[in-house]
């Protein structure tokens, strides 16, 4: 990748994000049905469905489902791409990005290459510098929660969840799926990957023209690779923290949603009861919208890519909240009426 390739990724990624949110917010929208309104929230709830909601929508949907246990594929590829670019960043962040703070001697150093020059090049050059570490190492930490996510959400899809050996998604939602998990940690480490991909693709072809025996020893200073992560600002542990505590209802909610069907071959449903499921029917997915909340403050909000990711995802669970709840109002007679859809108090 060239030098201007991070602001081309940014810009594929936004219009991505732009061209899987806007079907969703149209369909949300009150367009008359002569416009083609019914007709385009009818495919999106078609598209979008998955296990109770697929079922009753009739036999012949089935023929563009899988089934919902496919879900784990989903989050193998969370895993696979989201630990690609974590260990490519954070070679490159350790090799070309540490220390994080300048030691005193730097100082004199940069100093040097700078007299004669104008009284702020100095000040200028060091908070470029830095500004650029900060920002590499931010990324690093915020590729650090994905890849926590990412391996909790594949555990529980293996260990939490029982599903039905009925219960079926929409192949477009699955192609969605596999899409989200492959955009969503690109979209967060958009603003330093060119630039780590060049610096690992000079060291091959280094290893190449050299030799191994001609190349320095890889030393792994566990002190210095974590000190620059306990250096971050405080945005970034706000947004560790927000994350922690949308992942721990989440786990939760899991753990109730899991539980609800003892035995792992009946379709039959019950109303969930529990942690955030007091304030609306979907709290899952209220918890994902903190989850990400969380890695969006953690990246300091500068990368518009990380931005159009989480209108994505706002609008993406919003909608499937709003379908599930209905299904939860047909379903139930005595299904609680305070209930919200995703948002208390909002939706």
């Amino acid at each position: 990748m060239e030098k201007g390739d991070g602001p081309a990724l940014q810009l594929l990624l936004c219009l991505a994000w732009l061209a899987a949110t806007l079907p969703i917010l149209a369909a949300a929208l009150p367009i008359p049905a002569a416009a083609g309104g019914r007709l385009l929230h009818s495919l999106l709830s078609a598209f979008s469905s998955r296990g109770k909601t697929v079922r009753r929508s009739g036999n012949n949907s089935w023929k563009f489902t899988v089934p919902q246990k496919y879900f784990l594929h989903f989050y193998v590829v969370g895993v696979a791409v989201t630990t690609s670019l974590l260990l490519a960043i954070c070679f490159y962040a350790y090799m070309k990005m540490t220390p994080l703070l300048p030691e005193p001697s730097s100082y004199s150093t940069i100093a040097s290459h700078l007299i004669g020059s104008n009284s702020f090049s100095f000040g200028s050059v060091l908070s470029r510098t830095m500004e650029h570490k900060y920002r590499v190492w931010r990324t690093v930490f915020v590729l650090l929660l994905m890849e926590i996510q990412v391996l909790r959400r594949l555990y529980e899809t293996e260990n939490v969840f029982h599903y039905s050996p009925s219960a079926r998604m929409h192949i477009v939602g699955y192609l969605t799926g596999l899409f989200y998990y492959t955009a969503a940690p690109l979209s967060l480490a958009s603003s330093c990957l060119p630039e780590a991909i060049d610096f690992i693709r000079g060291q091959i072809v280094e290893f190449i023209v050299k030799g191994r025996a001609r190349m320095p020893d890889l030393v792994i200073d566990s002190p210095s690779l974590l000190k620059p992560l306990l250096k971050l600002g405080w945005c970034q542990w706000i947004g560790a923290i927000v994350f922690i505590w949308g992942s721990l209802h989440q786990i939760r909610c899991h753990a109730i949603l899991g539980s609800l069907r003892e035995n792992k071959d009946s379709d039959e449903y019950v109303i969930p009861c529990g942690d955030w499921f007091s304030r609306v029917s979907c709290p899952h997915y209220l918890a994902e919208l903190v989850i990400y909340l969380g890695m969006l403050i953690a990246s300091g909000g500068s990368d518009i890519s990380v931005w159009f990711l989480f209108i994505f995802v706002i609008t993406n669970l919003s909608f499937a909240a709003v379908q599930t709840h209905r299904w939860y109002l047909q379903k139930f007679e005595d299904y609680p009426r305070s209930r919200y859809a995703i948002i208390p108090f909002v939706l």
